[in-house]
């Protein structure tokens, strides 16, 4: 009791700013699945399931990990997105995050923060109780296993976006629990690795269809060959990244718009997907697609119209190029499925514009036919990818690369290529394949999550992003400033902030 009452009074302050936020421009916004328990016929209840399943319904319902925040804190800064929706709506997010004015106030910013420490704390907890309680069936190892995978995608976000954090693996029991200094880049990387590998070690290649979005061994060597990405390890990278290719438990789909329809989800092509629904028996879902959906009216009032396609993206496609008819809708122009008499109004370069933009995000965008099956035009019902095998083949293919191997870069991209309706790529030397790579990256996750982090680990955001405000300062958030506050100083600000 002690320990739940003091999680609720931590995370009041910058989470109840979160919640409003977030909420701001939801209709209805409700999570109906139990959080926690697994819901009648869904799993045997023994060992540590329920606190396991409350970790998965977190990555679902906690703002800042996978919701509308998400889409600031993780697409916005890139040069492929612009802020969207009507110019108003929402204009200090979206200059904050837009133009890199970041403030160590910012709510969004400390929702970040806060919430992937409550998912870690979460994790901490199951991993000490059920180490403490002796057990050492199957079931308890693999439980705690998905505890420290899921541990080690929280502490990779927060390095991302923070550097420098501290690593905290104790129980929460009391408010001193939570005070401690910031830990190097190099011991947050090293934690990670151990979680990571200690999973791999336990996790099951996969899942029964009745355990959907469970972490796996192929997440958490994904999340390792990304870790050694980021480090300029190469050949430990390439050697996690060869080991998902080969395990064949997952494929590239054939078809590039598949993965983002409602029968894309749980696709062979997903790593890890934070799964939602909006099945009349089991409604749980939250606003990620619906604050990205078309803002209009009529049957084009799908969204709130966040997270558009910028001129530089909308240029930067091949001729020919499947991609680019599913990530891009245009104002006045047929929808991505050229469905009959559906064109979307005219946008603000129209005489008389309908819309605010003349982009939209068209990976938001839902089938007519699945707006009428739920009699709803919000997309409640697609689940989301943070991670796609699409991935690993890019990884690989840099990894390949960077250690001389073209050829086998050449293959992997060529296999994202092909499946575009691209012919092979051209590039014949390191330095061509390396801006391949860079390009096929690009446009594969277009308006998805890795854009940002790309330019800045591979030194090239201060170029790209200088006419948006980069410094070299916003490669990381500031530390949120109420953070600071609770542990009485101890953390310290990031430089320059």
């Amino acid at each position: 009791m002690k320990k739940n009452i003091f999680k609720k009074i931590l995370y009041t302050g910058l989470i109840s700013a979160g919640v409003l936020a977030f909420h701001a421009c939801s209709e209805d916004y409700l999570d109906l699945k139990p959080e926690g328990r697994p819901t009648t016929g869904e799993v045997a209840i023994g060992g540590f399931e329920a606190q396991a399943f409350g970790l998965y319904s977190s990555l679902r319902s906690t703002g800042g990990v996978s919701d509308f925040d998400y889409v600031w804190t993780h697409i916005i800064r890139a040069d492929d997105s612009e802020k969207g929706s009507l110019p108003t709506d929402a204009a200090t997010n979206g200059n904050v995050f837009d133009k890199f004015q970041y403030s160590a106030t910012n709510g969004t910013i400390g929702s970040a923060w806060n919430s992937h420490y409550k998912i870690i704390f979460d994790c901490n907890e199951l991993i000490n109780d059920a180490e403490a309680s002796g057990d050492k069936t199957s079931g308890t190892l693999t439980n705690i296993a998905e505890a420290k995978a899921i541990r080690a995608f929280c502490y990779f976000e927060l390095r991302r976006d923070f550097g420098e954090v501290p690593v905290i693996l104790k129980s929460i029991d009391d408010p001193k629990d939570e005070i401690a200094p910031k830990n190097t880049v190099a011991e947050v990387d090293a934690q990670i690795e151990k979680d990571l590998t200690d999973a791999a070690a336990q996790l099951p290649n996969q899942w029964p269809s009745v355990y959907l979005g469970r972490a796996t061994k192929g997440l958490a060597n994904t999340l390792l060959g990304k870790l050694y990405l980021y480090q300029k390890q190469w050949a430990k990278a390439q050697t996690k990244l060869t080991e998902v290719i080969s395990s064949g438990n997952y494929q590239l789909s054939s078809s590039y718009d598949f993965e983002f329809t409602q029968a894309g989800n749980n696709s062979k092509e997903s790593i890890l997907e934070v799964q939602v629904t909006y099945d009349y028996a089991t409604k749980y879902y939250n606003n990620f697609w619906e604050s990205q959906g078309v803002r209009g009216s009529g049957i084009w009032d799908l969204g709130w119209g966040f997270n558009v396609p910028s001129v530089e993206l909308v240029n930067a496609y091949e001729p020919n190029d499947l991609r680019k008819k599913t990530t891009i809708l245009v104002s006045g122009k047929p929808d991505i499925y050229n469905t009959p008499n559906l064109v979307l109004p005219d946008g603000p370069n129209d005489p008389k514009p309908v819309l605010a933009q003349q982009y939209w995000n068209g990976k938001a965008y839902t089938k007519p036919e699945e707006r009428a099956k739920y009699n709803t035009t919000k997309n409640w019902w697609e689940s989301i990818k943070l991670i796609r095998y699409a991935d690993v083949i890019l990884m690989a293919a840099e990894a390949a690369n960077e250690l001389g191997n073209t050829a086998t870069a050449a293959t992997y991209v060529n296999m994202i290529r092909n499946r575009a309706g691209l012919p092979n790529t051209t590039a014949l030397n390191q330095i061509d394949m390396r801006n391949a790579i860079k390009h096929e990256r690009r446009i594969e996750f277009a308006l998805e999550f890795e854009r940002f982090y790309d330019l800045v680990r591979w030194g090239d955001a201060v170029t790209v992003l200088a006419n948006k405000g980069y410094q070299d300062r916003n490669k990381y958030f500031p530390i949120p400033q109420s953070a600071i506050d609770k542990s009485q100083g101890v953390l310290k600000q990031n430089p320059d902030y």
